[in-house]
């Protein structure tokens, strides 16, 4: 297997950047990544991310809820199908909090993982 570059980046004792060896975590530094980024973010990838950051201001209820399961489920398809099959997208809101989750299954080892990621 490639190694891949750590995310979030570090570097270890020795000052070499760290890298990772399991492919689960590659593939959940990627969809952290692609949550985390808003469109137009990146230069050579105008298009790439899902704008999560950008409806912090948002009402926090069932429609952004719904809003944010289908925004998410199509950036995964789009930008990581090489990688993943996406199982399920679920977006709850409790209050100031919001929870994703996100339930893939990784091509290359056929096994299935998750990711869950709260917002407050």
């Amino acid at each position: 297997m490639n190694e891949s570059i750590q995310f979030p980046f570090a570097i270890d004792d020795a000052g070499i950047t760290e890298k990772n060896n399991s492919l689960d975590k590659e593939i959940q530094g990627k969809i952290i990544q692609l949550l985390f980024t808003a469109p137009g973010e990146r230069i050579n990838k105008p298009e790439f991310g899902c704008g999560l950051l950008n409806l912090v201001f948002e009402p926090n209820d069932d429609i952004l809820a719904a809003a944010l399961e289908f925004t998410i489920g199509q950036a995964l398809l789009r930008w990581l199908v090489d990688d993943i099959m996406v199982d399920g997208v679920d977006v709850e809101s409790h209050d100031e909090r919001v929870s994703v989750s996100i339930a893939y299954t990784i091509k290359k080892e056929y096994k299935k993982s998750a990711v869950r990621i709260t917002f407050k």
